[in-house]
Formats: structure tokens, sequence, C-alpha cells
């Protein structure tokens, strides 16, 4: 299998136990975990050789995330070290009518204080096949989207494979950064384009025919996004594929869960799960690009195959407490296959 690296920030996440509210907690769960280490660690289970950069401070909370990718077989030695601390973020974990609600604490750390010059993408990429990045990382800080795009610009001169998920973040972006600008640029480099509707719009002004980030619900057409991903294909030329998930909040415990591929010519469409007790969305998006990335490596001619493993993956990650999807292929090609019930393996 090739080679995949990740780029990005990795967090400690905060948590109070079940559905507590913040006001209620006496305690908090720690978990490690970020958008593109999360794509990393799901890669790393279903085999793929995959290494994970960024930037973390040398001290034991540092050390405590790097032993989490350690753990999961994500290789960590083109890490770098420098800063005061690690980025953290509060999770308050809503139920029903409640939805969860996200505090970050990551201003000043390692990673956002990152600068140009810092990573030797020459040595990060020796035998790399594919190169992963979110729309997370430009919005931590002007350095960390100055260093994503000397990544982009190095992957493509490789002639690296370069996926994106667009991953707009309404609380981040406040350092002044030009967002629709930054965004263009790198986007621009890229072959394999994950966002969905709300991600389109406020990165780079695209909207779907006929239904609006505001109305969206649980009965949402996967053709009403097909105007999407032909904008977003002739803005950004280079891309081979859009992919979009959609995602129905019926509450904040039960979502539906699809997703739509377009190749410039055919649009592929999965059957819609419904996610009922969701026991952890966070990462949802995350999962099914890790799942993307694995189907498009193992099923390279077999784009519906690819789209339907990744949607199939995410779907278990809304089952799994924490940050990553801790799921195996036999397990996901079950859910594909058709079998939902939750036995008990014996």
């Amino acid at each position: 299998m090739k080679k995949v690296v990740t780029f990005g920030e990795i967090m400690l996440r905060l948590a109070p136990p079940g559905f507590l509210r913040f006001s209620q907690a006496n305690n908090f769960d720690v978990v490690y975990g970020g958008g593109e280490s999360n794509v990393a660690v799901s890669l790393a289970n279903y085999g793929v050789p995959v290494d994970f950069v960024t930037r973390l401070p040398k001290n034991d909370i540092g050390e405590c995330a790097l032993m989490e990718m350690r753990k999961r077989g994500v290789g960590v030695d083109k890490i770098i070290y420098g800063g005061d601390r690690l980025g953290i973020y509060f999770l308050e974990t809503g139920a029903v009518s409640r939805g969860s609600k996200v505090v970050y604490d990551r201003a000043h750390s390692a990673m956002s204080e990152i600068e140009s010059g810092m990573i030797d993408w020459d040595a990060v990429f020796k035998g790399v096949e594919w190169f992963h990045w979110t729309g997370i990382t430009p919005a931590i800080s002007q350095g960390a989207a100055d260093v994503c795009l000397e990544a982009v610009k190095a992957a493509s001169e490789k002639g690296i494979t370069i996926s994106t998920d667009l991953n707009y973040r309404a609380k981040l972006w406040k350092y002044g950064g030009d967002r629709e600008a930054i965004m263009t640029e790198l986007t621009s480099y890229c072959d394999i384009i994950l966002g969905n509707e709300e991600d389109a719009e406020m990165h780079f002004g695209i909207k779907p025919e006929g239904i609006s980030v505001q109305t969206q619900g649980h009965d949402v057409k996967a053709e009403a996004f097909l105007s999407v991903c032909k904008q977003m294909m002739e803005k950004f030329p280079r891309a081979k594929k859009v992919i979009t998930t959609l995602r129905g909040s019926i509450s904040a415990s039960h979502n539906t869960w699809a997703g739509v591929l377009y190749d410039g010519k055919k649009m592929y469409e999965t059957r819609q799960y419904q996610i009922t007790d969701i026991v952890d969305r966070v990462g949802g998006g995350d999962s099914f690009m890790g799942g993307l990335i694995y189907g498009l490596l193992k099923y390279p001619k077999d784009d519906q195959n690819a789209l339907d493993f990744a949607v199939a993956a995410s779907c278990l990650k809304h089952t799994i407490k924490g940050d990553a999807n801790l799921v195996t292929v036999p397990e996901v090609e079950k859910l594909m296959g058709g079998d939902a019930s939750g036995r008990v393996a014996r």
C-alpha cells in the first residue's frame, strides 16, 4: 500500500463525562486528536503506512500526544519540536435537542507558532504517494498557512496526490488572514477535494442549487449538490474528484449520513444511513476522509466502492468515543455488506 502523510495540529481534548454540561463537571475525560491526526489513525488501522507531521512542545503533554499516535501505529519521526504548549479544546457533548459545544484554547500553541522553513518537506515526502491537509491548519495562524503552502507546493513538484478536507471552522480564522484567498491558493493544488455545502459557501461563496445551509434538514437530496461539485471543478481545474458528505441533523442524537462523489463526468451516491443514539460525532468527517483515502488507494478504478467504504467507516465512527475512528477493514466491509445488526462476534 502506498505511503500517506498528513499535516496539522493535534490537541488535548477535555470533555465532561457522558452528557454533562461544563458547569456540572468536576473532572474531564482526556483524549488526543485533531483533523489530520484522526485521518492518520484511520489509515493506520486499515494497514496503510502513514506519517503524521506537526509541531509539538517538548514537555510531558506533548509527549502524551506523541505516544497516542505511536500507539495507533502512526509514524511520528517527522514531527518537529518547539513552543511551550499543546493546543486544547473543550467538548460538551450534546443530546437530543441540545447540540454539542466546543471551546478552543489553542492560542500560542506550538503548532500555531510554526514558521516557514522549520520542516524539511523533501525529507518528509521521500517515498510518499499521498499528502493530506485540512482547512483547519491554515485557520490556526498565518505561519501555519504559510507552512501548509510550502507543503502543497513541495508535494505538487514531486507528483504526489494531494487531498484536502475543507473543514470550515467559524471559531477559527481570527488572526486576520484572507480566508478565501488563502484557501483558494491552497486548494488549487489539490487532486481530491472533500467538503460539505457550508465549507464551499464559506470558503468560496459556492452555493448548492435549491437548498441553503440554513434550510438543510434530513431530506437533503444528493442531486442538490451536483451544482456545488461542478462549480468546484470549474474553480479548481486540477481536481479529479470532488466529494460531499450529506449529514441530516434530525437531533444531536440522530443523524442521517451519506455521501456523493463527482469525477467530472458522473456523480456517485451512497445509501443513506440512519445513525441513531450517537455516541460521539466529533471526527465523523475525518473518519470519512480516512476511509475515502483508503478506498481510493485500494480501489483506484472503483469510485463507488471507495465512496461506500468511506461512508460506512464514518457511520461506525459515530459509535466510538473519542476523536479517532478505531475500526478495522473487516468491520467496515461488514456494514457495507448490509449487516448492521451489531450482534456479538464470538
